[in-house]
């Protein structure tokens, strides 16, 4: 078997007594712990259950909400040899029809023999019966008389393990192929720099299992090490994200993790709870990544915590993607928020990243992501390819044990890297004293008078303005690469609506913007909450943002 299966099995052997650790799901209703063992034992019965739809090259798409039942199924599948694909979910506002057309086209370009259904998502069952979609229900497999699978399915390093999904319902989808060498890879890498140690460590998550940092992060990983976890769901946390640092709190957790915006939500929040509502001073690492960091909103999430015993120094800010697994940097433990301030102009107009000190004019401030994981490595270059020096900004580099092969797309394979071995993250960046630095996605940037500039330095103005939802506003570029080259800045507000109150708001976030950056949009768009269009993980869809502006 692989080395990654290998880890799974051990963690099982190891947490089989009293003092077992394992996964606590069902909450905030109706908590129930399993140890590593008993999932891993629900795990066989799914893969004896599954049979002959089960082996190596064999992928099966899972589609589900519940990580209770989500973990044994994922491990069934490993058991089995096969690889998992973690299926995008239909929300309440999701075309059913829209998504059952989306989801045969991924089902086929990853070439799956099979669905497994489980909870809220049976009703579905008709509409991938119409598509001719083969499914398997949860429920159904884990209370049947199947003999469990006696022994895992060999497979090599090579073999895939995780078919993680890169885009929502979108013209083109397409799927990393994260092999067990890469998982195994980069989970050994995490466990060291991040120092998991499966006695005292304790996880506490509720992102979603269809992104890598979800399903990677904060459910393999424990799984793989014997790590005590607590899994709610992102529906969960979005009815009452206080309930978030609630189970940090109840399960004294130690390492958590979440998106940029999630900080910036929970930290406005806690400003404004009861002392004594929640204790945070278990944590040790708490995670900041899969998104622009704003050290602003970070700093805020951090000084909110400290009434509730919140350490600064857990904040550790990280740089990941699919195609390295997950982890490609980790801020250095103990630290805290760490923050770069550069010269804009010397940033936007010569490419260089100028210290400056905190309170000089037209600075820009980036967190610092620390140095590569073991066995990555990470560098910078111009657009020739030539190797750039420290403080020069340029396209950013990953190559390593744990960066993917290759992605499968609708018109077929396609690697990710070049001939020698390097991976084109798409982001713009550079590095100082050996930590990584990432000012933008390349494809992003607005050119306007030589100038280069970040959106994410505009949808941060646009967020401190009183009335925009946290990391809830978008800069879309106009006319890219003419001369007519402009930005519009679309975002969400509960004033939606109320001519006098999107005027007055319009107003102050241009206002803002002209501040941070100098230069007016052409346009500001104010949407009720839930209408900006995001991926299924909740990253911004930029293309489909720039379609909702007017035209002018």
């Amino acid at each position: 078997m692989s080395r990654f299966v290998e880890t799974l099995v051990a963690s099982a052997r190891e947490n089989s007594g009293e003092q077992a650790r394992g996964l606590t799901t069902g909450e905030p209703e109706q908590p129930r712990f399993r140890t590593w063992a008993e999932v891993h034992a629900e795990a066989r019965r799914i893969a004896g259950a599954l049979g002959h739809d089960l082996g190596p090259g064999r992928v099966v798409a899972i589609l589900a909400a519940d990580p209770g039942v989500i973990a044994p199924a994922v491990q069934g599948v490993w058991l089995g040899g096969g690889s998992v694909t973690m299926l995008h979910q239909p929300t309440q506002r999701t075309d059913l029809a829209h998504w059952a057309e989306d989801t045969v086209r991924v089902l086929k370009m990853i070439g799956a023999r099979l669905v497994l259904l489980g909870a809220p998502f049976e009703q579905l069952a008709e509409v991938l019966e119409e598509n001719a979609i083969v499914y398997r229900n949860l429920a159904e497999l884990t209370s049947g008389d199947a003999e469990p699978l006696p022994e895992p399915v060999a497979v090599g390093e090579d073999a895939t393990a995780l078919l993680q999904l890169t885009s929502g319902s979108t013209a083109d989808p397409k799927a990393v192929r994260i092999t067990h060498g890469n998982l195994y890879a980069n989970l050994q890498a995490m466990i060291t720099t991040a120092e998991l140690d499966p006695a005292r460590d304790t996880a506490v998550s509720w992102l979603p299992l269809f992104h890598d940092m979800g399903m990677v992060g904060c459910l393999t990983v424990p799984m793989a090490i014997g790590m005590s976890a607590v899994k709610a769901t992102p529906a969960d946390f979005l009815a009452r994200p206080l309930l978030w640092p609630e189970l940090i709190s109840r399960y004294r957790a130690t390492v958590t993790a979440a998106p940029n915006f999630a900080y910036a939500i929970v930290g406005r929040r806690m400003a404004r709870a009861d002392d004594g509502a929640f204790d945070l001073s278990s944590l040790r690492f708490t995670l900041n990544g899969a998104e622009p960091i704003d050290p602003a909103a970070t700093q805020g999430f951090i000084d909110a915590g400290a009434r509730f015993g919140l350490s600064p120094d857990c904040m550790v800010c990280a740089f990941g993607m699919a195609e390295a697994t997950l982890a490609v940097s980790f801020a250095p433990l103990g630290r805290g928020l760490e923050v770069d301030v550069v010269d804009a102009e010397a940033l936007e107009q010569r490419r260089r990243a100028e210290p400056v000190p905190p309170d000089a004019e037209h600075a820009r401030r980036f967190a610092l992501l620390g140095a590569p994981l073991p066995g990555l490595e990470v560098d910078v270059v111009d657009d020739a390819g030539r190797q750039l020096g420290e403080r020069q900004v340029g396209r950013l580099r990953i190559r390593g044990a744990a960066v993917t092969p290759g992605y499968l797309t609708v018109d077929g394979p396609l690697s990710t890297q070049d001939e020698a071995g390097w991976l084109d993250t798409g982001d713009e960046g550079y590095v100082v004293d050996e930590q990584v630095v990432i000012c933008g996605r390349r494809k992003d940037v607005i050119i306007m008078g030589g100038r280069n500039i970040y959106p994410v330095d505009i949808e941060r103005a646009a967020c401190q303005v009183e009335g925009v939802r946290a990391g809830n506003a978008a800069a879309v570029r106009q006319d890219a690469g003419s001369r007519r080259e402009r930005f519009a800045v679309v975002l969400e507000s509960r004033l939606a609506g109320d001519v006098v109150a999107e005027k007055a708001l319009c107003k102050e976030v241009t206002a803002r913007i002209v501040d941070a950056v100098g230069v007016r949009p052409s346009a500001v768009v104010v949407l009720q909450p839930g209408s900006l269009p995001k991926t299924p993980s909740g990253k911004l869809r930029r293309a489909a943002t720039a379609a909702l502006v007017p035209a002018n």
